[in-house]
């Protein structure tokens, strides 16, 4: 039997647990998300980055 991944936000969070969700489903350590995430939101003026960091927190459901 075949168990699918799923994206959850993560309890192991900095601000929203979006980053840190992201790297439990990749299977990737999430420092590496959140300072990956940081440089790509700096280099685009950091306004989209807080855009889609918002948006993921709200379209992204929470582990319960």
């Amino acid at each position: 039997m075949e168990m699918t991944k799923r994206l959850f936000r993560s309890n192991d969070r900095m601000l929203g647990g979006v980053c840190a969700g992201i790297a439990e489903y990749l299977d990737w350590d999430p420092t590496l998300i959140r300072i990956g995430y940081l440089i790509l939101s700096v280099i685009s003026a950091a306004f989209p980055g807080i855009l889609i960091y918002i948006l993921l927190w709200i379209i992204i459901p929470p582990r319960y």
